[in-house]
């Protein structure tokens, strides 16, 4: 069957990530400056008229779909609206590494909500999407939002930049990362003072640094490992709580030189950074 919708949901990179304090209900305070990648997983929405409900036409090997971001992002949606709605098979091809740092999940809800927004002409505005995917995951409104954005609270406040749109190379290092764990350890730094929003928007993101990467460089080998590789050819950091590594490189040339002598047994991309989700520049040209 031919689907009705087929959809990008993007990466994105933490240029920086700072914590700056923790909540009294244990959440970190933080900031970061969010990215996106023109490269991620697709998905795909083929309405059921004769068969409601949500359904994948795969299931994701190791997730749950009672547990699927999809799935819960589809079946909020259908709460919120509250009608007579067909039924959707969503499918997924999945290019994103899970549990990398890059928001493969968070994307995929927000790709879910706009998605659905669309093909059941519900008509909610993107604040309305941005609250329920709030509900689904602290990341989830930025790609909901679809525009790079300095993040405050535990991320959800978002005031739109504009770093440079260069081109990385992203590393994923044999390994996984419990962000439970990371954001637990007794060494993580949490008390990094805050900055003001301008800087941010001034794309020097060198300044900064991700507060986790110590803490994680002690704990997994592999990502050391890796920093230390890709820092020989200039600033490497950790996005999110990894595992996902990245370099920051001018020209897709330069990049895919650096990603061609990469250790054995590291997978990985080379992306461009935009500063517009591919997931809205699509649907604009929906419209």
């Amino acid at each position: 069957m031919t689907p009705d919708l087929i959809l990008p949901s993007p990466a994105k990179l933490n240029l920086f990530l700072h914590i700056v304090g923790r909540r009294e209900d244990g959440y970190h305070e933080l900031q970061t400056l969010f990215q996106f990648l023109d490269y991620g997983d697709e998905l795909s929405f083929t309405l059921t008229p004769g068969e409601p409900g949500v359904r994948l036409a795969e299931p994701v090997p190791g997730v749950d779909d009672e547990d699927n971001l999809i799935i819960r992002a589809a079946r909020a949606l259908l709460e919120r609206a509250q009608g007579d709605l067909p039924g959707v098979t969503i499918g997924i091809t999945k290019r994103l590494p899970m549990g990398g740092g890059l928001g493969g999940g968070s994307s995929n809800a927000a790709t879910t909500l706009l998605g659905l927004n669309h093909l059941w002409q519900l008509d909610l505005s993107t604040d309305e999407l941005a609250g329920i995917g709030l509900g689904l995951g602290a990341d989830v409104p930025v790609f909901v939002r679809g525009h790079a954005a300095f993040g405050e609270g535990v991320g959800e406040t978002l005031t739109n930049a504009n770093p440079p749109e260069d081109w990385f190379v992203v590393l994923k290092p044999g390994c996984n990362i419990n962000t439970g764990k990371i954001f637990s350890e007794q060494g993580l730094t949490r008390n990094t003072p805050r900055i003001k929003i301008a800087p941010a928007f001034e794309g020097d993101a060198s300044r900064y640094r991700n507060d986790c990467e110590d803490v994680v460089r002690k704990l997994y080998p592999e990502v050391n490992q890796s920093l230390e590789w890709l820092s020989q050819f200039g600033p490497a950091r950790l996005t999110g709580t990894g595992a996902c590594i990245f370099g920051r490189f001018p020209t897709e040339s330069a990049a895919r030189i650096i990603w061609e002598s990469k250790p054995s047994g590291v997978t990985g991309f080379v992306a461009k950074g935009v500063n517009k989700s591919p997931l809205h520049k699509k649907l604009t040209e929906l419209k």
